[in-house]
């Protein structure tokens, strides 16, 4: 997988993330076993906060949940432990439950001006986003 400029293959579409050590898939990757695993997923949190223009998003949305309604907060610009801490204070202060999936926090049911409030509280630049 080694190419002649020095650059080195990472991710393929066909079969995801590779180890930049072995050339193999992220899956079948012995070389350095978990703790390169946990390397490849906080090198990716850390790029997700980097990526952040620092302005908190709070949106609405039902699409892909049969009509459910879920209050969706995105772009916020701390590390992955931080925002779980946070998913799960949020979810407490809505009084119910959500999901943190891809550094999105999603909150069951329309939330919206209680997480703009509390996040507004915590220092966050906030904007409501969508409809």
């Amino acid at each position: 997988m080694a190419r002649d400029d020095g650059s080195r293959l990472v991710y393929s579409s066909e079969q995801g993330r590779i180890c930049p050590a072995c050339g193999k898939t992220e899956s079948r990757c012995k070389c350095r076993g978990k703790s390169a695993r946990a390397r490849i997923a906080a090198r990716d949190a850390a790029a997700t906060v980097a990526a952040s223009d620092g302005i908190v998003r709070v949106a609405r949305s039902t699409k892909g949940r049969k009509g459910k309604t879920v209050s969706t907060v995105t772009g916020v610009p701390v590390d992955a432990e931080e925002l779980q801490k946070l998913a799960g204070d949020l979810k407490r202060k809505c009084g119910t439950g959500g999901a943190l999936k891809d550094g999105i926090i999603e909150i069951q049911g329309d939330h919206r001006d209680t997480l703009v409030a509390e996040l507004e509280a915590r220092g966050f630049k906030v904007k409501r986003a969508g409809g």
